[in-house]
């Protein structure tokens, strides 16, 4: 914390207003809570619309919050949240009849079987998400602790063996660390301070051509 006495340091311009960004965030997640099927039974191509357009808007935005803390772990966090977006993109196209992949267009299964898959990749955007919010202080550490646990459940679905023995427990601790995380976003955003620190402490983390760990 800096010193009252110390002079106001000027707010970055990276960003217009990161609790704002913060709090579309928490707006965009909200919409995935309440549009995003649980499965082919409940899917129809307006809900996957609105769910990956969700999904991409708050990869990008937390790519953004978080890039001041550590533009390598921000990077891979924005990548796999698009990996996610882009398998659930072609189990979609293919479910309704676009794509006819080896002959499984309008297959409830393989819908089912892609959207687990895709869950691996989530999980591991939503673990370095949750460390990237550890590291930063701007949120709770305790979010980040919970996100971290949500993302190493999630992680499971990279094996059917696993899954068929932990289903639907996994599920369980991405729920709640999504969920307190999407509260925490829509009611508080983040400290402007310690954001504001970050990015003027550490300024070469937005400088081209340089990643830091």
């Amino acid at each position: 914390m800096r010193h009252p006495s110390a002079p106001a340091v000027e707010r970055p311009t990276a960003v217009d207003s990161p609790r704002l960004l913060a709090r579309i965030a928490g707006v965009y997640y909200l919409l995935i809570f309440i549009v995003a099927p649980s499965g082919a039974a409940t899917a129809t191509p307006l809900r996957m619309l609105v769910t990956m357009a969700c999904d991409t808007a708050v990869a990008l935005i937390f790519y953004t919050l978080f890039k001041p803390v550590s533009r390598k772990l921000a990077l891979a966090a924005l990548a796999f949240r698009l990996i996610f977006v882009a398998i659930m993109i072609i189990g979609s196209l293919d479910y309704f009849g676009a794509l006819d992949l080896a002959g499984s267009a309008y297959s409830a299964h393989a819908f089912n079987t892609l959207y687990a898959l895709a869950l691996a990749p989530f999980g591991i955007h939503c673990l370095l998400s949750g460390c990237l919010i550890y590291r930063s202080r701007f949120m709770p550490r305790s979010l980040g602790v919970l996100l971290v646990v949500g993302g190493l459940a999630y992680a499971t679905f990279v094996s059917p063996w696993l899954v068929g023995r932990v289903y639907p427990y996994n599920l369980i601790p991405g729920a709640v660390g999504e969920g307190l995380l999407t509260l925490w976003l829509l009611i508080s955003g983040l400290d402007i301070e310690r954001w504001a620190d970050w990015t003027h402490s550490r300024p070469e983390d937005l400088s081209p051509g340089r990643n830091p760990a």
